[in-house]
C-alpha cells in the first residue's frame, strides 16, 4: 500500500469515474480514493473491474465499489449516477474518462468508425454530464465535473482523426457546460492530456498496415520525452478539479501544439501535412485489430530499435495499469 494521507478539497466526498477500470481511469480512482472519497468506478467489463478494485484497494486501503456500465447507452448512464448518488449519499464530483482509440489513416477507415468514436466519447460524455448535473447542483460542497478530453481535441492529429473528432466536440461540450453553469456551485474542468504512458496502445484498435501502425503509436506514446508519467498526470488532473480550474492542457509538448495551432491553425496543418508523409501508407489490413492482438512487426534495424526504446515504458504502464 502506498496511499498518500493528502489533505484535499475533495476528502469525505463521493466521486464517480466512468472509464474507471484501466490507464487513466484507474489512476484517477487510485487518487480520489488516496484522499479519503467514496469512489464508484464504471466500465463496462466486470472483469476489468474486479482487477481495478483490487489495484486500487493494494495502493490505498480502500476499495472502491464497481459498477459496469456502458456509457453509450443513455439509460444505463441514468441508472448508474442514480444509484451512485444513492448508495454514496449523494454525489459531489464525476471525472468522465471512458474512450477509445482508433489508429488508421482515413483511406482505412468507415463511417462506423467515426460514429464509433463518437457514441463512446462525445455521446458517453454527453449522457454523463446530463445525468450528473442534477446531483451535483446538489451537493452540499459545490459539484465539480471533469472531462476529460486530448490535445487530439485542441488539433486534428493525423491517423487519429475519428479519436480527434470526438475530443474537439468534448472540448466544446466541456467550454458550453462551464458557461452556462457560471454563477452556479457547480465548476466545469476540462482536462486535455498529451500523450501519456498509461500503456493503451494495447487496447487501441489499428486498421490499414495494422503492424506498423502499432510500431509508431507504441513508441511514440512511450517515447520520455514527448510523454508523462501516467500517475503524475493523474495526480495534475485531481488537483486542477480541486482548484476548480476551467481547462489544463498536459505535457509542455501538447501546450505547444495546442498555442501553435491557436495563433497559426493554417502553419501547423501544414505542418500535420507533412509529419502524415512520414506515417504508414494504407496497408492490406481489413478490419480494426487491438493492439494486444497484433504480432510484433518486422521493420528496418533502426526502426526496430527505436520501436523498442520508445515502446518500453509504455509496455511497463501496460501491466501495471490494468490494460
Amino acid at each position: 500500500m502506498d496511499r498518500e494521507p493528502t489533505k484535499s478539497a475533495l476528502t469525505g466526498q463521493s466521486a464517480l469515474v466512468t472509464g474507471g477500470s484501466r490507464g487513466l481511469g484507474l489512476l484517477l480512482a487510485e487518487r480520489l480514493a488516496a484522499r479519503g472519497n467514496r469512489v464508484t468506478i464504471a466500465a463496462r467489463d466486470p472483469e476489468e473491474l474486479e482487477r481495478a478494485a483490487s489495484w486500487v484497494a493494494r495502493h490505498t486501503g480502500t476499495t472502491p465499489t464497481t459498477r459496469v456500465c456502458d456509457v453509450r447507452e443513455e439509460e444505463a448512464v441514468g441508472a448508474l449516477v442514480a444509484q451512485t448518488a444513492e448508495e454514496q449519499g449523494g454525489l459531489d464530483a464525476v471525472f468522465s474518462v471512458a474512450g477509445i482509440i482508433q489508429v488508421a489513416p482515413v483511406a482505412a477507415l468507415d463511417p462506423e468508425s467515426f460514429r464509433a468514436a463518437m457514441d463512446t466519447m462525445f455521446h458517453g460524455n454527453v449522457h454523463t454530464s446530463l445525468a450528473a448535473l442534477p446531483h451535483l447542483r446538489r451537493s452540499p460542497y459545490g459539484g465539480r465535473l471533469i472531462l476529460v478530453g486530448s490535445v487530439g481535441g485542441l488539433l486534428a492529429v493525423p491517423h487519429l482523426v475519428p479519436y480527434s473528432c470526438a475530443k474537439a466536440a468534448v472540448a466544446a461540450l466541456a467550454e458550453g457546460l462551464r458557461t452556462e453553469l457560471a454563477g452556479s456551485a457547480v465548476s466545469v474542468t476540462a482536462a486535455h492530456p498529451g500523450l501519456i504512458r498509461t500503456g493503451s496502445h494495447r487496447q487501441a484498435q489499428f486498421g490499414g498496415d495494422r503492424a506498423r501502425e502499432f510500431a509508431w503509436f507504441a513508441a511514440l506514446s512511450g517515447a520520455p520525452l514527448v510523454s508523462m508519467d501516467a500517475r503524475r498526470a493523474a495526480e495534475r488532473i485531481v488537483r486542477a478539479a480541486e482548484r476548480r480550474r476551467v481547462r489544463l492542457v498536459l505535457t509542455p509538448a501538447a501546450r505547444a501544439a495546442g498555442l501553435a495551432h491557436g495563433v497559426a491553425p493554417a502553419l501547423t496543418t501544414r505542418a500535420s501535412g507533412l509529419a502524415a508523409r512520414l506515417l504508414p501508407a494504407p496497408g492490406p489490413g481489413d478490419d480494426l485489430a487491438a493492439g494486444h492482438r497484433l504480432a510484433e512487426p518486422r521493420l528496418g534495424r533502426w526502426q526496430d530499435t527505436l520501436r523498442r526504446l520508445g515502446s518500453r515504458l509504455n509496455d511497463r504502464a501496460a501491466h501495471r495499469f490494468n490494460q
